[in-house]
């Protein structure tokens, strides 16, 4: 005889009725997808450049600035998404990453650079975007 009688017969699951289960935490974002998200807030329009202040160094600030006016990946019915992010590590303390930005059917790629300083934070040193829109590969 069981023992758990709370449990209709033939139920195998602890679990009653109406609970939730537990979600597993979600896994913290590497920093090239980090800032992958950021800048692309910040191209798309959904944020101002102010935003990225304390995040870049060196000319990364004025290249963002120089983009972001023209909302580069704003326009459009969709709100644009990061696709995909990878990186390379071509030295220590070093990340150069590409992303695939989609806005509907169309993508566009998007560069950037990430040092580590001292404090060992990561900022952005520079950022790309790439030239014509293409269509997505369906």
């Amino acid at each position: 005889m069981s023992t758990d009688r709370t449990r209709p017969a033939g139920r195998r699951d602890r679990t009653r009725p109406g609970t939730v289960p537990a979600q597993r935490p979600t896994r913290p974002l590497r920093p090239h997808q980090w800032f992958a998200e950021r800048l692309l807030a910040v191209l798309s329009g959904q944020r101002p450049v102010h935003w990225m202040l304390g995040h870049t160094i060196g000319d990364a600030y004025d290249q963002l600035a120089e983009l972001a006016p023209d909302t580069p990946l704003g326009p459009g019915s969709r709100r644009p998404v990061v696709r995909a992010c990878h990186c390379t590590q071509p030295a220590t303390g070093v990340v150069e990453a590409f992303a695939s930005i989609a806005t509907g059917d169309r993508v566009r790629a998007m560069a950037f650079r990430l040092e580590q300083g001292p404090d060992l934070r990561w900022r952005c040193a520079a950022v790309d975007l790439g030239g014509e829109r293409l269509h997505a590969i369906r």
